[in-house]
C-alpha cells in the first residue's frame, strides 16, 4: 500500500533537574555548594532514508518520544543527556506543523536531517548560584519540558520524468518495458492505484528515474477520480511525458485537456519541458506523424512499449532533457 500523507505526534525529552548538594568531606565539614546541572533532553530528529519509498511505517506508529535528561549529580557533575530519537522518512517528505499550518522542512537529500522537537534544557544545580555574598545557596532549578508537536508528513515523489495520461494510456506498460519496475498491468482503466518508480538506464553510466502516476480524468484537479491525491507527485519531476493512446481521434485535444488539469493544480508545472508520446502504435498500420496543432516547443514521439518500437528514441529524448550537454567554454589562449 502506498501511503503519502500521515499525521504523527512527537515529544522530545525533558531536561533533567538541577541538584542541591553541599560538599561534605572529612576535613571540609562545611564545604560549599556542588550540585550539578541536569542533562539536556533528547531531540526528535527526522532523517532521510533513501531505502524508504512510502510513509507506510507511520500507519502503525503515531507517537515518537525521546529520552529525558538525567538529574545533576554531586561534585558539580552534569546529568547525562537524553538519547535522541531518529525517525527515518523517504526522500521528498514535507514536514508541516499540523497545529500552526507552517512548513518546517523539505527533506530531499540522502542523510538530510532536521530537529523537529528540541529536548528541554537541564536545570541548574545550586553550585551555579554561588556568589561572593551568597556562599550557600540551597536551591536548584528544574529542567525545562521538551517540545511536543503534531506533525503532518506529506510525501512528494522525486523523479526525473513524470508519466501523465488518462487511464489505460499504457503508462505502466511503458514503465515496465524500460525499467525493472513491475507495476500491475491490465486492459481496463485505473489499474494503477498508486505511483510507481522505475530506474531507466539511458547509457552505460547514466540513468533516470521515471514515475508512473495513476491515470487522471477531466476534473482531477477539482477532486474527481484519483487525480487530486496524486497530482502532487509530479511537482518535483524535471520532464513531463504525456502519454496518449494513438487510436485517439484528437490526440492534441486530449493532451491539452491533461495540460489544463496540471495548470489548475499548479501553473508552475507548465514551465517544465514536455514530451507528447503516442502509444500502442503496434495496433496501427504505420506510425502516426506529428499531430497538427501541437506547439513547436513540445517534443513528439510515437512508440509501442509491447513491440519495443521507438523506445530507444524516446529514452534518448528524455535523457537530453534530464542530462543536458554542458556548455563548453572557450579555452583560454595560453601565454608564451
Amino acid at each position: 500500500m502506498f501511503i503519502d500523507r500521515v499525521v504523527i505526534r512527537v515529544k522530545s525529552g525533558d531536561g533533567g533537574d538541577g541538584l542541591v548538594s553541599f560538599r561534605r568531606e572529612r576535613f571540609i565539614p562545611r564545604g560549599g555548594p556542588w550540585g550539578g546541572d541536569g542533562g539536556k533532553g533528547g531531540d526528535i530528529i527526522l532523517e532521510v532514508d533513501t531505502q524508504l519509498h512510502t510513509l507506510m511505517d507511520f500507519r502503525y506508529k503515531k507517537l515518537y518520544e525521546a529520552a529525558s535528561g538525567q538529574p545533576g549529580g554531586s561534585a558539580n557533575k552534569t546529568g547525562k543527556t537524553g538519547r535522541n530519537t531518529i525517525v527515518r522518512v523517504p526522500a521528498g517528505t514535507l514536514v508541516h506543523d499540523a497545529e500552526e499550518g507552517t512548513l518546517l522542512a523539505d527533506l530531499t537529500e540522502k542523510g538530510q536531517r532536521v530537529v523537529v522537537a528540541a529536548g528541554g534544557k537541564g536545570g541548574h544545580g545550586n553550585a551555579r548560584f554561588k556568589t561572593p555574598t551568597r556562599q550557600t545557596p540551597d536551591w536548584a532549578t528544574p529542567g525545562k519540558e521538551g517540545e511536543e508537536k503534531t506533525l503532518e508528513l506529506e510525501l512528494k515523489l522525486i523523479a526525473d520524468v513524470g508519466l501523465v495520461g488518462f487511464p489505460n494510456a499504457g503508462k505502466s506498460t511503458l514503465l515496465s518495458a524500460v525499467s525493472e519496475a513491475r507495476p500491475k498491468i491490465a486492459d481496463y482503466p485505473f489499474t494503477t492505484l498508486e505511483p510507481n518508480l522505475g530506474i531507466v538506464r539511458t547509457d552505460e553510466f547514466r540513468s533516470l528515474v521515471m514515475a508512473d502516476i495513476p491515470g487522471l480524468i477531466e476534473g482531477a484537479s477539482e477532486g474527481k477520480g484519483l487525480g487530486k491525491e496524486f497530482l502532487r507527485h509530479i511537482e518535483r519531476t524535471r520532464v513531463l511525458l504525456f502519454l496518449v493512446d494513438s487510436s485517439n481521434e484528437d490526440p492534441v485535444g486530449e493532451y491539452l485537456t491533461l495540460l489544463a488539469e496540471l495548470e489548475k493544480h499548479d501553473a508552475a508545472l507548465l514551465e517544465k519541458p514536455r514530451v507528447l508520446c503516442l502509444s500502442k502504435i503496434d495496433l496501427l498500420a504505420e506510425a502516426p506523424p506529428r499531430p497538427e496543432g501541437l506547439d513547436k516547443d513540445v517534443a513528439y514521439m510515437a512508440i509501442s512499449a509491447v513491440a519495443r518500437r521507438g523506445l530507444d528514441g524516446l529514452l534518448h529524448e528524455l535523457d537530453r532533457f534530464v542530462h543536458p550537454p554542458e556548455e563548453k567554454e572557450d579555452s583560454p589562449i595560453p601565454s608564451l
